[in-house]
């Protein structure tokens, strides 16, 4: 078994992914992301870091299992035909695989994740 500790959330210990990932489409405001990979499976199917965005939304559709805790921020989450949810810093949550909606940053956010490639 291996273990590995992370840098802190706030100077992760790799270089980010400035990019905005491919299944994220902006769809309000001018937002932008940062994402570190803290940690990559051999297969690519597991992936943990830490996640940045400034406020505005992505029409999204998560084809991914995704456990986050929000350090900072506000975000609200609205899938297709759902009411939307709110989630602020403390917060932990899951996003199951299906999910195809809105994500709107409401204040930037900063975030850890483990993703679960399906």
């Amino acid at each position: 078994m291996a273990i590995k500790k992370f840098g802190p959330y706030k100077s992760p210990s790799v270089q980010p992914i400035t990019e905005d990932l491919d299944w994220w489409h902006p769809v309000e405001g001018s937002p932008s992301m940062k994402t570190w990979i803290e940690h990559q499976s051999e297969d690519g199917k597991f992936l943990t870091g830490y996640w940045e965005a400034t406020p505005g939304s992505y029409r999204v559709r998560y084809d991914v299992d995704e456990f986050i805790h929000l350090f900072e921020g506000k975000v609200t989450l609205t899938d297709n035909g759902q009411e939307p949810r709110s989630f602020a810093a403390g917060d932990t949550f899951v996003i199951e695989a299906g999910f195809d909606g809105l994500w709107k940053t409401e204040e930037t956010v900063r975030k850890a994740f483990a993703i679960r490639v399906r």
